[in-house]
């Protein structure tokens, strides 16, 4: 009894001065608890997020736990008294012998050691490499090894996060921190699989957090209260707007809205801008559905789309629309049976004396009850926004994203980006598109980032403008946009020269695109990865960062791949055909979980039965998309399952035709599609369309004089002046087959 109450008192004594230290600002959360081992031998693994881990940890564990921990910091005078009580295990970053067999001896004596295999504290919020010393230690040894993650300290004042990210996280009363354990793994497991394990722990533990999260609405007051005097948004036609003129302008358009809008779902039709932003927090603001219309897409895409969203009632902008009157599109004609409100009549509805008395009553009043005067009560897993596919594939589905999906998602983000004090993003994807919608619209207005706004995001030059002007830091655009900076010589580098990161999605970036950005801006171009169904980021490339105290760079980027999962996110590639995970580095599907899975498919239970799969108690959308996962957790995408072309039996990636043609010709730059079509001979064929003076025997003769795969060579080139492009520059897949079908007609 005495020796046991001995062994306790070290834990106690922690768990009171960190409950004690911490108590107040946090609240910790346990989860699967139940896979802690009563007795025995247990190898605790996880993320190392903050400095004080190791408290959090024993306070989460049942258990005393020995701490496996660097010995520069153990020998400070004034900590290694301290970590002594605890019988904390000291190891060079050279895993010392000595200190293997201290971790071997305990856990063959039962006891719970925790090491941290990344060797040090996080400094972007994400995992970093794990290390292989506890393989060495744990050989040979009677134990288990039980994952952990801890979601909730990055962002603390006790993480490596940036200074605005701590203002931003530590705002609010009490603060969630979850530490989860996974089931038991066998002492065998290796490095790959552990990172898998700790990544899929993220999962639930967002999961829970999440959970408790504020509807959209709710969170933008909040942070338009506290930056009220700040500008939060700007854009070229309308000037700026400060924290309490955008809550004055929200406010009265939500009551007109009220008023006119009967109907759960609300049509929006306007580009990114003030306008846009407004009316899209008006509506959610009132527990609308928002269904931002894609007004690139064709007559059939747009009926399609009203119709299935049974959309009533459409906010514009008389001006937006005259810009459709000069390309001969009338809209009136396109929503004829539909109620067309346009935004400068409704401003036209609020009276000087309103928009004053509101102003007064948004600066003067507590965030508590303008929420309570004006936002509807809502259950955070009520739909906040319906986004139809690109339809570049196939007829648009309707996505319905909740709003724990998209607060999730926006949270996720600038937890990676690390935000800064000086931070301004430029916002100039559509709102119709996802990552325009949540990434440039919604992030910024509920984590209190200044945005800037531009309607049109093939303009490079004025979007330069805006960037050089307002000195943005964020750019997010697709590799197609990109390609527009380089080849404008009106866009000067310095004009860029404010960027911090520039992000590019929505597609594979193009090899030659990245390249030539950085030798005319010097700028990187960090590639991520999602899809609409994920609200939309799954993954992103971030900057490296060095740790200075041990000369140790943590990897964000690696080229070639579309980055780690964000916190909270997890991949698995697993066979197309029976769902079985596939070992690292082997082609599959690639799965995505993570809080930001969509609700399902609008009005389509079966469409949506057939992307989302439940495994091991997780919800995962199946993306059609075929890829790889490395050691270190970095995604490569090789294809769309639907960009294989069967030839004599054999897979080919459409793809990798599109690149083979661009490598053998010098070309990085050229603008081909590659589509494949029926063919009574080989099964299929490929037909590339290109934007070039180039035929059939100019093409073929190349890539013959590379000793090209025959199969790769395509079987007609047809000279087209423009690719078909959607609205968020994305290749229409749907819209080329079309073309190659009239050509060869």
């Amino acid at each position: 009894g005495t020796v046991y109450t001995v062994c306790k008192l070290p834990q106690s004594l922690v768990r009171f001065i960190v409950s004690y230290v911490i108590g107040h600002r946090y609240s910790l959360q346990v989860l699967g608890l139940k896979n802690m081992p009563e007795s025995g031998g247990v190898l605790m693994l996880g993320n190392h997020i903050s400095w004080i881990d190791l408290g959090i940890i024993q306070m989460a564990s049942p258990r005393p736990i020995r701490f496996v921990m660097i010995r520069n910091i153990y020998e400070r005078w004034y900590l290694k008294w301290f970590l002594d009580i605890f019988n904390v295990i000291p190891i060079s970053s050279s895993a010392s012998l000595s200190a293997l067999n201290d971790i071997k001896q305990s856990l063959n004596q039962g006891e719970v050691v925790c090491l941290f295999p990344e060797g040090t504290i996080s400094r972007t919020g994400q995992l970093a490499e794990f290390q292989r010393g506890y393989e060495l230690a744990a050989a040979d040894t009677n134990a288990i090894i039980l994952p952990f993650y801890i979601r909730g300290l990055w962002g603390s004042w006790f993480s490596r996060s940036s200074e605005k990210l701590k203002n931003l996280r530590s705002q609010g009363i009490k603060h969630d921190i979850i530490v989860a354990f996974g089931e038991p793994l066998p002492i065998e497991t290796k490095v790959d699989e552990l990172k898998k394990h700790v990544f899929d722990l993220s999962i639930d533990s967002w999961e829970t957090y999440t959970r408790g999260m504020s509807p959209i609405g709710n969170a933008v007051i909040d942070t338009l209260k506290r930056n009220g005097n700040e500008m939060v948004v700007a854009d070229a036609v309308s000037g700026s707007l400060t924290g309490h003129r955008f809550l004055t302008a929200v406010i009265c358009f939500s009551r007109l809205i009220k008023r006119y809008c009967k109907q759960q779902n609300i049509g929006l039709l306007l580009p990114a801008s003030n306008a846009g932003c407004v009316a899209n927090i008006a509506a959610i603001i009132c527990g609308k559905t928002i269904v931002n219309l894609n007004f690139t897409a064709s007559y059939e895409s747009l009926q399609s789309a009203v119709t299935q969203a049974d959309i009533q009632q459409i906010i514009t902008s008389s001006k937006f629309l005259e810009k459709f009157a000069t390309k001969g599109i009338q809209p009136e004609d396109y929503f004829a049976d539909r109620q067309l409100l346009y935004m400068e009549d409704m401003k036209q509805d609020i009276t000087k004396p309103v928009r004053l008395l509101t102003l007064i009553f948004s600066i003067l009043m507590p965030a508590w009850l303008i929420k309570f005067i004006y936002c509807r009560s809502i259950d955070t897993e009520t739909a906040a926004a319906i986004l139809f596919s690109s339809g570049s594939e196939g007829s648009p589905k309707g996505v319905i994203l909740s709003h724990r999906n998209i607060m999730a998602n926006l949270k996720q983000i600038s937890d990676i980006l690390n935000t800064e004090d000086t931070d301004v993003v430029m916002s100039s994807l559509p709102l119709f598109h996802a990552f325009g919608l949540t990434v440039t619209t919604f992030m910024p207005l509920v984590e209190g980032i200044p945005m800037v706004c531009h309607p049109d995001p093939t303009d490079a030059v004025n979007i330069a403008k805006a960037i050089a002007k307002y000195r943005a830091t964020i750019f997010c655009v697709t590799s197609t946009f990109l390609r527009l900076y380089i080849r404008n010589k009106r866009v000067h580098p310095l004009m860029l020269e404010s960027l911090r990161i520039v992000v590019a999605g929505a597609e594979k970036l193009n090899p030659g695109v990245r390249s030539a950005f950085k030798l005319k801006f010097n700028k990187e171009i960090y590639e991520g990865y999602g899809v609409t169904e994920t609200t939309p980021v799954a993954s992103v490339n971030i900057p490296d960062a060095i740790d200075v105290n041990y000369w140790q760079v943590q990897t964000g980027n690696k080229r070639g791949t579309v980055g780690m999962p964000l916190p909270g996110t997890g991949f698995r590639i697993v066979d197309p055909d029976s769902m079985e995970k596939l070992p690292t580095g082997e082609d599959g599907l690639i799965l995505i979980g993570g809080s930001q899975v969509m609700l399902g498919y609008l009005g389509n239970g079966e469409k949506t039965a057939g992307v989302i799969t439940e495994l091991d108690g997780k919800r995962w959308y199946k993306t059609g998309d075929k890829g790889r996962l490395d050691e270190d957790g970095f995604l490569t995408i090789v294809d769309r399952y639907s960009r294989f072309a069967k030839l004599g039996g054999e897979m080919i990636s459409l793809t990798a035709v599109e690149e083979t043609i661009r490598d053998v010709l010098s070309q990085p730059e050229l603008e081909l599609v590659a589509v494949n079509l029926p063919d009574e001979r080989k099964g299929e064929k490929v037909i590339v369309l290109i934007e070039a003076r180039l035929n059939m025997a100019d093409v073929k003769q190349a890539m013959l004089d590379a000793n090209v795969n025959p199969l790769m060579i395509p079987t007609d080139v047809i000279q087209v002046n423009g690719i078909p492009k959607s609205g968020s520059g994305k290749t229409d897949f749907m819209q080329a087959k079309a073309m190659v079908f009239a050509d060869s007609q």
